[in-house]
């Protein structure tokens, strides 16, 4: 990792954006909500069930349906973005999925499904994990049991350099001048990863080395989740 490399906004290759926050208990009326800041991407997520699953033949008789639904509010970024579902908030939703049911144990729930809302009332890059961050002290907060948390933060690649947590200007207006590769990953706090996506080009050796910044970073993010629940619970 190069010490000569700096970043637009004067960061190490391996900090994260600052300040990292959480608040647990943020929309009265759902049975479990959450908000998790990054920088100047915030989301927040609300879980509402488990209950029936309609429609029925949708039911499955072994084990509950997670179904999460991302949305990116038009007020969220400074060029206004048309309401509603798209295929990029259709891709997250299921990712999201994907990166939660692992430590979800949905085997207590057959035939219901647990809905999770998930809004980004600001962004700046990394959307997608801010809200499985949220999602997941979401989760926790409605007293859905899970194996564990998960915690969420992308590392890439800037030129040459690995670096963790890109900001819009790193993962758009790099990208198209110099190239940059933005990494999303997923992991449980003993390390295990529940989900990763790799979005443009790295060697074997640098994807070992971002995925060893993002665990480590993901640490961190574990315990401001932690501290986030055990407030609520005071």
């Amino acid at each position: 990792m190069s010490k000569e490399f700096k970043r637009q906004d004067g960061r190490k290759p391996n900090e994260m954006r600052r300040p990292i926050s959480a608040k647990v208990g943020v929309v009265p009326n759902a049975d479990g909500s959450a908000m998790y800041c990054s920088g100047k991407t915030i989301a927040i997520a609300a879980v509402y069930g488990p209950k029936k699953m309609h429609p029925q033949h949708s039911q499955n008789p072994e084990k509950g349906t997670l179904r999460c639904t991302y949305n990116m509010l038009s007020f969220s970024v400074a060029d206004r973005i048309r309401p509603g579902p798209n295929r990029r908030s259709t891709e997250i939703s299921k990712i999201t999925e994907w990166a939660l049911e692992p430590v979800v144990m949905l085997d207590k729930y057959p035939n219901r499904v647990v809905d999770v809302y998930i809004h980004m009332i600001q962004a700046d890059a990394g959307t997608r994990c801010a809200g499985i961050n949220a999602a997941a002290m979401a989760l926790a907060h409605a007293g859905i049991p899970m194996k564990n948390i998960v915690s969420s933060i992308a590392a890439g690649k800037l030129d040459k350099t690995v670096v963790l947590d890109l900001d819009k200007y790193e993962d758009s207006e790099f990208k198209e001048g110099e190239g940059s590769t933005d990494i999303p990953m997923t992991f449980t706090p003993d390390g295990k990863l529940t989900h990763i996506q790799v979005d443009g080009h790295i060697s074997k050796e640098q994807l070992k080395e971002a995925m060893n910044m993002a665990r480590e970073a993901c640490k961190e993010i574990y315990e401001v989740q932690k501290q986030a629940l055990k407030e609520i619970k005071e």
